[in-house]
C-alpha cells in the first residue's frame, strides 16, 4: 500500500500527472463521437504515447542516438511515475472503445476517473479495458460470497508473491549478480529457472490480488494468467501469459494493422511489430526488445517451420519442453542488465561444463532445503494443480469449508514473512 500512497503523499506530482491523464482522456472521449472524430482520436493517441515516450523512453532514445550517430545529446534522468504504463494504456482503451462504440461514452468525469484510477490494479495491472467494466462502474453489487471468494483469492496471490516469488528472487538475484566467468551450467540454469518462477508468481500473484480485491468491491476483472508454463506452443503460451497485455496489443495494434488478413508476409511483419512493442512496453532497454522479438520470431516460425500445434497427444510433451525452453531462455534476456550479460549466461547454460571451487561454493549456498522446497513447490503450482483442487472442493462441501482455515494459515505465513523480511522486491515498479 505504501507504493500506492506515493501518488498522494510521497510524490504529489505523480498524482497531478495521473489526474491530467484522466482529464485529457475524458475530454477526448467526449470529442471522438462528434465531428472530426478521427482527428481527436489521433490527438488522444499522440498525447498518451507522447506521455509514455517522454517519461519512459526519452533517455533511452537519446542514449541510442548518441551511440548510433556519435551525437552529444544530453541524456535526461527522468523519474518514472508509478504505474504510467498501466494507466496510459487504460486511458487509450477508454478513448478507442468510445470511438468504436459511442454508446460506451460517459458524461461523468468521475466514471472515467474511477476506471483509470481503480486502485486494485492501478500500479500492477491487469490492464482492464473500459468496455469490460463500463457497466459495473455504474451499477455493481458486493455480496458476502464474492467478498469471501475475493479475500481467499487475495491471500492466494499474496502468498504466491511473498512465499514463492520473493524466495526465488533471492536465488535469481544472486546468480545474475555473479560475474559470468564464475558461472557454470548448474548455476546458469538454476538462476534462469528461479527467475522464470519468480516473474510468474510475482506477476500472477499481483493479478490474483487485484482480481480478489475487485470481487470484494463488486468488479469482475478478467483472468490475467492461465498456467502458461503448461503450454505446448509459444502461441498457446501467449494466450495464457499476461492475457490483459497480449489482448490489448491484439485489439488495439495487431488487428488495426490488418492482423492476418493481408497475406502471409504482412501477418509475420505485424506479429514481429507487435512483439517489438510488447518488449519495449516493459522497459527502456534492448534486453526487453530482444525478449519480445525472441517470442515473436518463434510465433512466426510456428506457422510454417515448427508445427508443434499439430503434434499428436502422445508427443505433446515435446511441445511442452520446447515451449518451456523458449520461455526460460527468453526470461534470461528479460532479467539481464544488458545483452552482453544475457548472452554470457545463455552461453553458460549450454556450454558451462567447467566446474570451479567458486561456482560449487555459490551453488551450495543456494540449494539449501528452503530454496529446494520452494523451487519444487513453484514448479508444481505453476501447473494446473490449484484448478483441480478448486474443482474438487466445489464437489465436496467439506473441502470448501476447509479452504477458509487454510487461507488463514497462508495469511499467517505471509505476515510472518513480511515481519522477517528486510526487503520485499517490487519488480512491477520498473514498468
Amino acid at each position: 500500500m505504501r507504493r500506492r500512497a506515493r501518488f498522494a503523499i510521497g510524490d504529489p506530482f505523480n498524482l497531478v500527472l495521473l489526474l491530467a491523464s484522466v482529464l485529457c482522456n475524458y475530454t477526448a472521449g467526449l470529442l471522438v463521437t462528434g465531428r472530426r472524430r478521427r482527428l481527436f482520436l489521433a490527438l488522444a493517441v499522440a498525447f498518451n504515447l507522447g506521455l509514455l515516450a517522454f517519461y519512459k523512453y526519452l533517455g533511452f532514445f537519446a542514449a541510442n542516438l548518441n551511440a548510433l550517430l556519435g551525437a552529444q545529446l544530453p541524456v535526461p534522468q527522468i523519474t518514472l511515475p508509478i504505474g504510467i504504463s498501466f494507466f496510459t494504456f487504460q486511458g487509450l482503451s477508454y478513448v478507442i472503445d468510445v470511438y468504436r462504440e459511442p454508446d460506451l461514452q460517459t458524461s461523468s468525469f468521475f466514471d472515467v476517473l474511477l476506471y483509470i484510477c481503480l486502485f486494485p490494479q492501478l500500479v500492477a495491472g491487469p490492464i482492464v479495458k473500459y468496455r469490460d467494466i463500463a457497466r459495473e462502474i455504474r451499477v455493481r453489487r458486493a455480496t458476502l460470497p464474492e467478498t469471501a471468494q475475493g479475500l481467499r483469492r487475495f491471500v492466494l496471490g499474496l502468498s504466491k508473491k511473498l512465499l514463492i516469488a520473493d524466495t526465488m528472487a533471492g536465488v535469481a538475484d544472486t546468480v545474475f549478480g555473479l560475474d559470468a566467468a564464475f558461472l557454470d551450467i548448474r548455476l546458469a540454469w538454476l538462476g534462469a529457472v528461479a527467475y522464470t518462477l519468480q516473474i510468474y508468481f510475482d506477476f500472477s500473484g499481483y493479478s490474483d490480488m487485484a482480481i480478489g480485491m475487485g470481487w470484494i468491491f463488486g468488479f469482475h476483472f478478467k483472468e490475467n494468467f492461465d498456467h502458461p508454463y503448461a503450454s505446448t506452443s509459444v502461441k498457446m503460451f501467449w494466450r495464457r501469459w499476461h492475457i490483459s497485455l497480449s489482448s490489448w496489443f491484439r485489439d488495439y495494434l495487431y488487428i488495426p494493422l490488418g492482423g492476418n488478413r493481408r497475406g502471409r508476409w504482412r501477418t509475420y511483419a505485424n506479429k514481429l511489430l507487435v512483439f517489438f512493442c510488447t518488449g519495449l512496453w516493459h522497459g527502456a532497454n534492448w534486453t526487453y526488445v530482444v525478449w519480445g522479438l525472441w517470442h515473436g520470431a518463434f510465433l512466426v516460425a510456428e506457422d510454417r517451420l515448427l508445427p508443434v500445434q499439430r503434434l499428436g497427444r502422445r508427443w505433446r510433451w515435446v511441445g511442452w519442453l520446447y515451449t518451456l525452453l523458449v520461455a526460460v531462455v527468453g526470461f534470461v534476456f528479460f532479467r539481464a542488465a544488458s545483452l552482453e550479460q544475457a548472452g554470457a549466461i545463455i552461453g553458460r547454460m549450454f556450454t558451462g561444463f567447467t566446474f570451479t571451487a567458486q561456482s560449487s561454493a555459490a551453488l551450495a549456498g543456494l540449494i539449501d532445503p528452503l530454496h529446494l522446497a520452494v523451487l519444487a513447490l513453484g514448479c508444481v503450482v505453476s501447473l494446473p494443480v490449484l484448478d483441480k483442487l478448486r474443482a474438487l472442493a466445489a464437489k465436496h462441501p467439506v473441502l470448501e469449508r476447509l479452504s477458509y482455515p487454510a487461507t488463514l494459515a497462508l495469511y499467517g505465513l505471509d505476515v510472518m514473512h513480511l515481519a522477517a523480511a528486510s526487503f520485499v522486491p517490487f519488480i512491477y515498479f520498473q514498468f
